[in-house]
């Protein structure tokens, strides 16, 4: 194993269990899953309860799968998606910086996975095991995490989405 190997996975692991840590305390911090549902509701994203339940499984799943390095790509998809909409609904108005709310976080999650689905998950990951870790990188790697979770977030937001309006 190369250096850049070890890199990789040390990236994969932090950022993915990173994700996927954001997903369970969704499920069980806080609030826990019916408090989530609530501001998902009051934020536009309704029904509530089924945005927040798989917001919650999909931040776990693509959080595990990009830590394992398993279908890579399409898991940076899964974080460009999930980013895209975070981003979109409940970031953009409030500047850069995180500490207000800002979309600095779900900004260097989204570009992380996506560098990470174009260098590909390294020979240390499920991907190097089954023999598809040089094939889903790259353009292709751009493309699907990229593409992929951009046009999912794009499909999502179009359907679902209602703001609510500001004399509320």
């Amino acid at each position: 194993m190369e250096v850049g190997d070890w890199a990789l996975l040390l990236l994969r692991v932090v950022v993915g269990l990173t994700l996927a840590a954001h997903g369970y305390n969704k499920f069980f911090g806080g609030g826990r899953i019916a408090g989530t549902a609530r501001w998902f509701d009051s934020i536009g994203m309704r029904p509530g309860r089924r945005h927040a339940t798989l917001a919650a499984g999909g931040e776990i799943g693509a959080g595990l799968a990009l830590a394992a390095g398993i279908l890579t790509a399409p898991a940076a998809g899964g974080f460009v998606g999930l980013m895209a909409v975070a981003f979109w609904v409940a970031h953009r108005s409030k500047g850069f910086f995180v500490m207000n709310d800002g979309w600095e976080y779900t900004a260097v999650l989204a570009t992380v996975a996506v560098a990470v689905a174009m260098a590909g998950p390294g020979d240390i990951s499920v991907d190097a095991v089954i023999g598809i870790a040089d094939v889903l990188d790259g353009w292709v790697g751009l493309a699907i995490s990229a593409g992929g979770g951009l046009g999912a977030a794009t499909l999502l937001l179009a359907v679902f989405y209602r703001p609510p309006s500001p004399d509320a």
